[in-house]
């Protein structure tokens, strides 16, 4: 039992470790490098309490976007000068520390009430999976028992976009193109095809196994904007009809289908047995397109030179 529990108390004492060494560190460059390393740790925590869906989801958005994001706006802010380490400071982290050990250590002591074992919180689940359409559990309950919540983070991500053009105008003025390193056009134009191949199995993965289409429009994004720094895409411009329609197909095509379910009598977001399959199949292919269009926005922006 030892054995078995030392993997979650090493991952548990460095998670602990890492948040608070983000959140007191000397310099914004350290704080944002930890911030990274905290959340690629939280991927590791999902794994290990066998969720891989929302592992490879913390992996590509928690750490790899929101790293990003914080990297590029490092790039606006006055540099910050390296500040002395104070105990006194910290005696609140400290003491939390403390008190979530401790009660790490009194969960695995103390017997689980025999009312919320995994047996018991499974069996729902199970009982409706012949009419989910899907064969996937998480699927099933993301985008069909559940599927507000799946719509409402779409929502966020609209909001986000919508929110960085409001407090970020785009500049106006005319850039000069950046040179590019040979080797990373080189590596582009071999490892976007293998994104887009990975990303379109993880679309149809995610009905019978981990994946999605937030995992594949994390895929998909990467790919546009290393397309994006290498000169090979475009600048993806806010006036384009196609960008605005990709941007807002997802939330779209939820709400319409909400929509419809309602004016049927059968539910919001409540669908028929018989088309549960293909509806989630639709809502997860434009939700892909979204959410790939939306990450690549909020990265790689409408700059025509990102290197600048």
């Amino acid at each position: 039992m030892t054995v078995e529990l030392l993997p979650d108390l090493v991952l548990c004492v460095l998670l602990l470790v890492v948040a608070w060494s983000a959140l007191f560190a000397s310099t914004r460059r350290d704080a944002m490098a930890l911030f990274v390393a905290f959340g690629m740790i939280v991927a590791l925590v999902w794994a290990r309490l066998g969720a891989p869906d929302l592992a490879l989801a913390e992996a590509a958005i928690g750490a790899g976007l929101t790293g990003v994001l914080l990297l590029r706006a490092a790039r606006k802010l006055p540099v910050s000068s390296a500040r002395r380490f104070d105990y006194r400071r910290h005696l609140g982290a400290l003491t939390f520390i403390v008190v979530a050990v401790s009660g790490f250590a009194v969960s695995i002591i103390l017997p689980s009430p025999a009312d919320i074992t995994a047996n018991n919180i499974d069996s729902p689940v199970a009982a409706a999976m012949s009419d989910s359409g899907v064969s996937h559990p998480v699927t099933a309950v993301l985008l069909n028992f559940r599927a507000w919540d799946t719509f409402l983070e779409l929502l966020v991500l609209l909001f986000a976009i919508t929110g960085l053009r409001q407090l970020f105008p785009i500049e106006k003025e005319s850039l000069e193109p950046a040179r590019t390193w040979q080797l990373l056009v080189s590596w582009t134009r071999t490892l976007v095809p293998l994104l887009l191949l990975v990303g379109g199995y993880l679309l149809w993965r995610g009905a019978s196994g981990p994946g999605g289409a937030f995992q594949a429009g994390a895929l998909l994004a990467a790919g546009c904007v290393m397309l994006r720094i290498t000169g090979m895409l475009p600048p993806l411009h806010w006036s384009s009809f196609a960008v605005r329609g990709s941007v807002c197909a997802g939330t779209l095509l939820f709400l319409c289908t909400a929509v419809l379910t309602h004016s049927l009598g059968a539910g919001w977001l409540d669908y028929p047995e018989a088309h549960a399959g293909t509806l989630i199949l639709m809502i997860e292919t434009l939700a892909t397109l979204s959410i790939a269009i939306i990450l690549t926005l909020l990265v790689a922006g409408e700059r025509k030179d990102l290197c600048s």
